[in-house]
């Protein structure tokens, strides 16, 4: 069976007409004759979007009931017996009722797909769960109901539903998105003109990344090297001269004029070391692309021309920048350059030549010998070998008269030492074998004949040959040995940037693959491993089922070993493979040296994985210590004090009057009092720890809950000055944990409100939501230390075990949590601290809203199938 294919219309925010858009695909596919049916739709009581639904077979949804409130939710085995060919489901990241099959609505998706059900569904940026921070932070709201990214990334089909601002905030002052009692309040909050772009350039540049995805995914898989200006990406070459920072700062400011346009910085490392570049400089420039918002690469070629342009078609950039050559104009007239190679070479890629001071100070050359024995220096030792012997011997016949046959041989040593300087010893063996004939033919007796009538003339023609042959050795033997050092320097500065790369944090495993790829110029590398199943015989190397892709970067990866072009066996299961083509042997301390910081990168990516499960263990363990360490004296107080009264009752020794016994007595029920309050308040404590706590939420009045909070508190209740609106919605709350709460955030504030001052409890709607005040005139806290105050056994400032565990605040803000709520603390204008409980709106106290992906409309904690998501 086929799988069905996904398609998802994102939204910047609520309002801008996905739920529309999604009616309007199926309509249209329902006329040309697909079978269509609508899974879930929400219209939110919108005239023209509940239109679209009168020609669409819609699927009853099926009944759940929670906590005693009946819930509607999308029916996914009646869909799935339907059997039609796309379904309409909307709000991809919604949360279902506990006692579904799955907890959120895109894992009923999933099961659609599976079954080859297509299906269309919707979903707002702020609900993506790598923007879900950012979001946050922007509005000043959390989103509570998130997708992860992959969901959404895995769709056949990703579609924006943009509107500008300004015509959003039409729609909504026109009515077309929220009642009329809620439009003030929206657009004065969440609806912001700055928040409303803030959110659509995050959905423009997600989907940006989104479709760069897949253009790199069909480029790679359709073989295409070819540059496409799909995104603009400037390359700027460094040579490790101190012309680089001109070159970087010049491209960043190229990048600049395009938003949005990458920045790389690219070094090109020849395999013989030829290429130069000061290290330090190198080092330096760097990091100055990646202050400037960079990447820095480092590449090897032996042609740097048309490595550079490989490079540029891999990241398919659009722009290169260059500096303007050193080479005098002596030296381009036997040789083109870099850059005019380059330009030549460049095709659709667009090549910036910079100027640079540099140039008038000539070229710089490296330290190191440049007697590296290339193929183009072998060749020219061979044409100058062949055209120095005649051209030598033509010019030297005229004076066979006046010279001497020494002066010939030292003539022709030295073009011999020559050639062997130029191309090695090969050709200058053959120049020395050559130079004997002719010597022997042209200028030793008898002349014009291959003898030699003088012994002393025969031992310096052998003399001759031993000399070339000696410094034609010589000379090969120093270019191999310089060839080699400038291969490890060339080594060297490789492991040197993967050491830097490694000392900033970048040793992800999949970030060392990528430096590989791009390092030798690969088609991908992968880190396979082998599973735990499979044999260790040689034949499971080509058998893919025995290994698993633990890791991979570029194209399509090898399945095991035996498809890969080189592999490295890293550990007795880990094997480093690559494809694209056969290394050299030379390669491979490098190619070690990446597959063993991989490993340790794999190890520390897991043991980070295993210090993470059994962080909660080490917190359990402290919060243990700690809790044995802050209830010795609050367990010890009222008990002593409970056992004294209790004690001096018993007495017979005493004879107590009825005033006496009775404040006793009191004693002993406030102490055990304060003792069952501390117990309850570690046991709950513990629950919310454990995961354990059950919260009954239901319908609550706030001002029924008030008058039992006074009377829990006792003597200080007449502290509290209660300010609570008799026409105030109903909340969605456990009774118990509300009183809980809020005895425990007015005592608190209490304790510190000076004398004189009153504590109000207050309350107000807004929005979607009711938040209960409870303010205070002491001397408040820092805001830097908000977070600090919710942390359990302890209190902001103390400086020994005797001022109470500090469970008060840490447990009312987990209690307002299992609730469905929140707890936040404020300053007080004029002084003092303001704690602010947050709890949703019942669902009779709730009107229709506008479809805001569960910005508006959201069902309350009873139901997480509408978990409050942002409130305008």
């Amino acid at each position: 069976m086929r799988r069905g294919r996904l398609r998802v219309y994102l939204g910047a925010a609520p309002g801008v007409g996905k739920t529309f858009a999604m009616l309007c695909e199926g309509r249209r596919a329902l006329e040309r004759g697909r079978e269509v049916v609508v899974g879930l739709v929400e219209t939110h009581g919108r005239p023209r979007t509940a239109e679209l639904l009168d020609e669409l077979e819609v699927v009853p949804r099926r009944q759940l009931i929670h906590r005693g409130t009946v819930f509607a939710e999308m029916d996914v085995d009646a869909i799935i017996a339907r059997a039609p060919r796309l379904a309409l489901v909307d709000e991809l990241a919604h949360t279902n009722v506990p006692g579904s099959r799955n907890v959120k609505r895109w894992q009923d998706i999933e099961e659609l797909l599976e079954a080859g059900i297509d299906v269309i569904s919707t979903v707002n940026i702020q609900h993506l769960e790598s923007v879900n921070d950012v979001v946050e932070q922007i509005t000043g709201i959390p989103q509570r109901e998130t997708v992860p990214d992959e969901v959404v990334r895995r769709a056949d089909q990703v579609e924006l539903v943009d509107m500008s601002p300004e015509a959003l905030r039409r729609r909504m002052a026109h009515g077309n998105v929220y009642g009329p009692e809620k439009v003030d309040a929206a657009l004065s909050n969440y609806f912001r003109v700055g928040n409303l772009t803030a959110l659509r350039e995050l959905a423009l540049l997600w989907v940006a990344d989104k479709v760069d995805e897949q253009l790199d995914r069909y480029r790679a898989e359709h073989g295409i090297a070819a540059k496409w200006e799909a995104r603009e990406r400037v390359v700027v070459a460094l040579t490790g001269g101190p012309e680089g920072d001109t070159l970087v700062r010049r491209a960043a400011r190229v990048a600049a004029r395009t938003k949005g346009a990458d920045l790389l910085a690219v070094h090109i490392t020849k395999a013989d070391g030829l290429s130069g570049g000061d290290p330090a400089l190198l080092t330096r420039q760097r990091a100055l692309v990646e202050s400037l918002g960079g990447t820095y690469h480092q590449v090897v070629g032996d042609d740097v021309p048309r490595a550079l342009l490989a490079f540029a078609r891999g990241v398919n950039a659009t722009q290169l920048v260059l500096g303007a050559s050193r080479r005098g104009r002596l030296a381009q007239l036997f040789a083109r350059g870099v850059g005019v190679e380059t330009i030549a070479l460049s095709g659709s890629i667009d090549v910036h030549m910079i100027t640079h001071d540099e140039v008038r100070r000539g070229r710089t050359r490296p330290s190191r010998s440049r007697a590296a024995l290339t193929r183009r220096r072998r060749l020219a030792g061979w044409a100058v070998a062949f055209v120095l012997l005649p051209v030598l011997t033509a010019t030297l016949v005229p004076f066979r008269d006046a010279l001497s046959l020494p002066s010939f041989i030292l003539l022709f040593l030295s073009m011999v030492v020559g050639v062997a300087l130029v191309g090695g010893m090969w050709p200058a063996m053959t120049a020395a074998v050559g130079g004997s004939l002719l010597l022997n033919y042209f200028f030793t007796p008898p002349v014009g004949e291959f003898t030699i009538s003088d012994p002393e003339n025969l031992f310096a023609l052998v003399v001759f040959v031993l000399v070339a042959a000696a410094v034609s050795t010589i000379v090969d033997l120093a270019a191999r040995r310089t060839r080699e050092a400038a291969r490890a320097g060339a080594d060297a500065e490789i492991l040197s940037t993967l050491a830097g790369h490694v000392l900033r944090g970048e040793a992800a495993v999949p970030t060392l693959l990528a430096r590989m790829r791009e390092t030798f110029g690969l088609a991908s590398v992968s880190l396979l491993e082998r599973r735990p199943e499979a044999g260790q015989g040689p034949d499971d190397r080509s058998d893919p089922v025995a290994w698993r892709i633990v890791a991979t970067a570029g194209g399509p990866p090898c399945g095991s070993p035996g498809d890969a072009d080189t592999d490295v066996d890293v550990g007795d299961d880990l094997v480093l493979v690559a494809r694209g083509r056969l290394l050299d042997a030379s390669d491979r301390r490098v190619i070690e040296a990446f597959a063993a910081e991989i490993a340790v990168a794999l190890r520390q990516e897991r043991l980070e994985e295993e210090a993470e499960a059994a962080r909660p263990l080490a917190e359990a363990d402290r919060m243990r210590t700690a809790l044995l360490a802050a209830v010795s004296h609050d367990l010890r107080t009222p008990l002593a004090s409970a056992k004294a009264a209790v004690e001096s009752l018993r007495s017979r020794d005493v004879d107590w009057s009825p005033e006496d016994r009775d404040e006793l007595l009191a004693t002993a029920d406030e102490s055990l009092t304060r003792l069952d309050r501390l117990v309850a308040n570690l046991l709950d404590m513990s629950r919310l720890q454990a995961g354990v706590l059950g919260a009954v939420a239901q319908p609550v009045a706030v001002e029924e809950i008030v008058p039992r909070v006074i009377d829990d508190l006792g003597p200080p209740a007449g502290e509290i000055t209660p300010d609570i609106p008799l026409d105030l919605p109903d909340v969605v709350a456990d009774p118990a944990l509300l009183e809980r709460v809020l005895v425990n955030l007015v005592s608190n504030a209490v304790r510190y409100t000076p004398p004189g001052e009153k504590v109000l409890l207050t309350a107000s709607t807004h929005g979607d939501h009711v938040e209960i005040r409870v303010v205070d005139r002491g001397p408040g806290i820092p805001p830097d230390a908000y977070d600090r105050v919710f942390l359990p056994f302890q209190r902001l400032g103390d400086r020994d075990n005797h001022t109470g565990v500090g469970l008060g605040l840490a447990l009312s803000r987990g209690l307002s949590e299992a609730m469905g709520g929140t707890l936040t603390p404020e300053e007080t204008p004029g002084g003092g601290l303001t704690m602010t409980v947050t709890l949703p709106l019942s669902l009779r106290a709730r009107r229709p809203d506008g479809d805001t992906g569960g910005i508006a409309g959201a069902v309350p904690d009873e139901a997480p199938a509408g978990v409050e998501e942002a409130s305008p």
